[in-house]
């Protein structure tokens, strides 16, 4: 046999300092896409209202070059909505993609894991339980930081749970999906028992939505995802090896065992942002890493498209659900409708990859 003819052709590599990586022409085409899609359908979300805006008009005052009539429109009622979708995008994403890769299972996600149910739980409780230390901590920490703090205990709990000599993905889907039962099960109790004004308010939290939000609501959450980010950036170079399993990665000097809780500790904290910032908004975590992963035609999900995936779906769902259906309704119904059929597929598709 021809030697020439075995021969496959060499990646190049990019050394930068003691870091060093593969370049991939065709992963950072796609990622550059996705990020200029993520900038278009933002800057379409703030532009769409009873007082539409065009594009140009748009991007020119996000510059500082708009009319000041625009300014106010954008600055202050427009832009706080459009840039919480993108950052929860960004967050679950990510979250969704890490969880993914440690647990080497695209089924696993911060919604199947329980992360965003016990959040939810947290938030229930704090608004349907009045009076006491139930009300105080409301008040003093608000609802959004309760929420964070649910869903990193419950992450937790899934974790230590899990952890027998190290984490095995289809234990950890399994056990979180029965931890997720019981918050759900937590929740609906306190919504049966809960006066009916308190249910109307904790439901409307609930579903998911970008209604109304703050200017202290999105800094929050964009400053907690950027720490995060940064975290993440640090260690994802080590999460590669992880996918060959926990002896190849401890012969390639990986510790393999504080790398992967360091990464599912920013994966729980960054759908705990996103949860405190727009609620529980579903399946963007587990839909995302996927999309971005066929569209790179990466082996596993890739952290950056993800996250700019997570934003497009995120804003462009709540895009949808302002302008092309009769009524406006939130945006977690519009990414439900889109997630429920591709977890089918991903079932289906594994079944019949267990069959072949």
């Amino acid at each position: 046999m021809n030697e020439t003819a075995v021969k496959r052709p060499v990646t190049p590599g990019v050394r930068v300092g003691r870091a060093s990586f593969v370049w991939r022409p065709w992963m950072v085409s796609v990622t550059l896409l996705l990020a200029a899609a993520a900038f278009l359908v933002f800057c379409l979300s703030i532009g769409v209202g009873d007082f539409p805006i065009g594009l140009p008009q748009v991007i020119a005052t996000l510059f500082g070059q708009g009319e000041r009539v625009d300014e106010f429109v954008i600055m202050d009622l427009r832009l706080p909505r459009a840039l919480a979708g993108l950052v929860v995008g960004v967050a679950l994403g990510v979250s969704g993609a890490i969880t993914q890769s440690i647990a080497r299972n695209p089924l696993a996600s911060p919604d199947i894991l329980g992360i965003t149910g016990g959040a939810s739980a947290v938030a229930v409780f704090l608004v349907t339980v009045s009076g006491g230390a139930a009300a105080a901590i409301a008040d003093s920490v608000g609802l959004s930081a309760a929420a964070l703090a649910g869903g990193l205990g419950t992450g937790l709990l899934v974790y230590f749970l899990a952890w027998r000599r190290g984490i095995n993905g289809l234990r950890l889907i399994l056990i979180g999906i029965s931890v997720s039962a019981v918050t759900q099960a937590i929740t609906t109790w306190l919504l049966a028992t809960a006066d009916i004004r308190d249910v109307a308010r904790a439901q409307a939290w609930l579903i998911g939505s970008l209604d109304n939000r703050s200017w202290g609501e999105v800094w929050v959450a964009l400053w907690g995802a950027l720490a995060l980010m940064v975290v993440v950036s640090c260690v994802a170079f080590h999460l590669r090896p992880l996918h060959f399993g926990d002896d190849v990665a401890a012969g390639l000097g990986v510790r393999h065992s504080m790398v992967r809780a360091v990464l599912l500790l920013c994966a729980v904290l960054l759908a705990g942002v996103a949860v405190s910032a727009a609620g529980p908004v579903p399946f963007v975590a587990l839909v995302a890493p996927q999309v971005a992963m066929r569209l790179t035609r990466h082996p596993t999900p890739p952290l950056v498209a993800s996250g700019l995936a997570g934003a497009v779906l995120l804003i462009g769902a709540d895009l949808v659900a302002r302008t092309a259906l009769p009524l406006t309704l939130p945006v977690g119904v519009v990414t439900a409708a889109i997630g429920g059929p591709f977890l089918v597929y991903l079932l289906v598709r594994a079944n019949l990859k267990r069959r072949m």
